[in-house]
């Protein structure tokens, strides 16, 4: 997917090799709102109401599934309830258009939150292998990341068994650190239930992953990890992708949108300026930060994880910075922020998927998500950055104040895997003194 150097030859002459793997669940969304429409479907005309993420999509289906012209069926989008990628898939829609037909009278369809676990379009699962070789001064000096992940294309073409390269270029192919010799790989995955749309997509497990691993690095060479972090950045610069075949670079050309990692160095600056990175925290408190790009912009945040005698974690503060370039709305973008903290969070916490003697199943049940239920965020551009971010904090931040605490040594490599509440709103600070910063510029 990319190579770059010589992988093998600088792990084999590495004077360490630090190896982490990283595993991510299937995801429900669970949305406030549960999937819901009222269809009213007379002869060859159709009207539907539905908070629908894909009004256009969801009339060409609904004209399919009846036979009659696409001219023919109104769409009305009420407000989402929450969507988050799962009401792209108009489902639920079509099922109560069908019902119409048959009965001849408007219908309802109403999901239950059982059926929205059971039946929706998962976010993927995930395996991701990060080796780092670092040279006898402690400088990383090969880098390769394996990610295995069924494909949200299997749901649209049937045998589909590697990442579309629009998974792949979400944090994978695209990572920004300046290293000789970098390797990205992509091993076949088959899916084996429905993958769909979901916040932050493919961001979720190769962020998770990669700031995790600065974490170890930091923790391994006994460094700081907000200046391993700048360090493994490197210089600012255009990073250049001219070895990744087929890139993806959100829908915008990589010329007027390249990955500029002077942007992505302020973004680390200034979330530790007012995060204040460094700080002292109480005993059992931990700190730790991570960035990231997506969906051409640059996001860094910094999480406060508090640690106590049973080993269960609370978050008292998370501070973010983004630049997303030019923005209109501040206080929309802080909305978008601080519930992509929550929803992150939550994810963290409690949202793998499993299933059980043929059935679905979450693994904590929805009474018990509402320690950082605040997920009713409307999902948008902005909001799509910090979702694994924070999950990857979550995560390194828990086991770094868990060795400091003496606790445990063991490293959190899984999602959904601790004891978890939010004990308050996040802070943001939202692009200040980065408004001014052209895409691309220095």
């Amino acid at each position: 997917m990319r190579k770059e150097g010589d992988v093998d030859a600088a792990l084999k002459g590495a004077d360490k090799v630090i190896v982490g793997e990283y595993y991510l669940p299937h995801l429900a969304h669970v949305a406030m709102e549960t999937p819901v429409a009222v269809a009213d479907v007379k002869g060859d005309k159709a009207d539907i109401w539905a908070p629908v993420q894909s009004a256009g999509g969801t009339r060409e289906d609904v004209a399919k599934t009846l036979g009659i012209p696409e001219e023919n069926v109104t769409v009305n989008v009420t407000l989402l309830g929450g969507g988050f990628g799962r009401k792209s898939k108009c489902d639920f829609a079509l099922e109560a258009a069908l019902l119409s037909k048959e009965l001849g009278t408007p219908v309802k369809v109403q999901w239950t939150r059982d059926d929205d676990v059971r039946h929706g379009f998962l976010h993927t699962a995930s395996v991701e292998r990060i080796e780092a070789g670092l040279d006898k001064k402690g400088k990383v000096i090969a880098w390769r990341h394996r990610s295995v992940a069924p494909s949200i294309a299997s749901t649209f073409a049937a045998g589909t068994v590697h990442q579309a390269p629009f998974e792949l270029g979400m944090g994978l192919v695209d990572m920004p650190f300046e290293i000789a010799n970098i390797q990205c790989e992509n091993p076949e995955a088959a899916a084996h239930t429905r993958i769909g749309w979901f916040r932050s997509v493919s961001n979720i497990p190769h962020a998770f992953a990669v700031q995790s691993m600065v974490g170890e690095l930091a923790h391994t060479t006994n460094r700081d990890q907000k200046e391993m972090l700048l360090e493994l950045i490197g210089s600012p610069r255009i990073v250049d992708l001219s070895s990744v075949k087929d890139l993806w670079n959100y829908g915008e050309p990589y010329s007027s949108y390249p990955i500029d990692t002077a942007r992505l160095r302020r973004a680390v600056e200034l979330v530790a300026e007012k995060g204040e990175w460094g700080r002292s925290v109480p005993k059992g408190h931990g700190l730790g930060i991570a960035v990231h790009r997506s969906f051409v912009s640059y996001i860094a945040t910094i999480v406060e994880v508090a640690v106590d005698d049973k080993g269960k974690f609370t978050v008292p503060r998370v501070d973010t910075a983004i630049d997303c370039g030019t923005y209109v709305n501040p206080e929309r973008i802080q909305s978008q922020i601080e519930g992509a903290a929550i929803m992150g969070m939550s994810l963290a916490n409690a949202a793998e998927r499993r299933r059980r003697a043929g059935r679905a199943a979450l693994r904590a049940s929805v009474g018990q998500r509402h320690l950082c239920r605040d997920r009713q965020a409307y999902p948008g551009a902005a909001n799509r950055q910090a979702t694994g971010d924070v999950e990857a904090l979550l995560a390194e931040t828990v086991s770094s104040t868990r060795r400091r605490n003496g606790r445990s040594s063991k490293r959190m490599r899984r999602i959904c895997s601790a004891a978890f509440s939010c004990s308050r709103i996040p802070r943001s600070a939202v692009g200040a003194g980065l408004n001014d910063r052209r895409p691309g510029a220095p």
